[in-house]
């Protein structure tokens, strides 16, 4: 999966990268800049979702697109689909321009609007990547874990960067006798949750 990513996936994956870091350097508002993954957690992410349970796969928050770059390439090894939701209409076009670039439209589903009004349409999800405003993240960790199929995931970023304004959400997963939960301190950190 990762020794013969195709070029077009590298030459996006690059190019997101570029621009992240000059918005992280230059002062851009945080609206407006891209605010994704390091490509550590996007290796991570394709690693278990590649070894996620059969079930519908879910992104909450597209941003540009660079995740989901990562997922795809999971996402072709199992043969299986990821959508991914956004809310904000200039990183819906800067998602549409990547994945077109990519060439993994055939694996990726762009969708343009609030997510909460879209997750209950799955009812089971074996993969669901969230990574939309914090402030939402117990939403929809409420809406998708009892969607999640035995040996289904549910891996949330930023559990340990934010973990005071996400620690509801933790604490739930915790809490939770149907989930196994743990988080994982790289990078931002992520909150990683198994179903039974």
């Amino acid at each position: 999966m990762f020794h013969n990513i195709p070029q077009a996936i590298q030459k996006q994956m690059e190019s997101l990268e570029e621009i992240d870091t000059r918005d992280r350097q230059d002062g851009t508002p945080l609206v407006k800049r891209l605010r994704q993954v390091t490509p550590e957690t996007g290796r991570l992410l394709a690693f278990l979702a590649a070894g996620a349970a059969k079930g519908a796969w879910l992104e909450i928050g597209t941003s540009a697109g660079y995740s989901a770059l990562w997922l795809s390439l999971a996402a072709r090894q199992r043969s299986a689909k990821l959508i991914t939701f956004e809310l904000l209409p200039d990183k819906i076009k800067l998602a549409k321009d990547t994945f077109k670039k990519a060439a993994v439209e055939d694996v990726v589903e762009l969708i343009h609007g609030d997510a909460r009004g879209h997750v209950r349409d799955y009812a089971e999800v074996g993969f669901c990547f969230l990574d939309a405003e914090r402030e939402m993240h117990l939403d929809f960790f409420q809406l998708i874990s009892p969607n999640l199929v035995p040996g289904g995931l549910l891996v949330m970023d930023g559990a340990v960067k934010y973990a005071e304004m996400l620690q509801p959400v933790i604490d739930a997963a915790s809490d939770d006798p149907g989930l196994d939960s743990v988080v994982i301190t790289a990078d931002r950190g992520l909150l990683v949750c198994r179903k039974a």
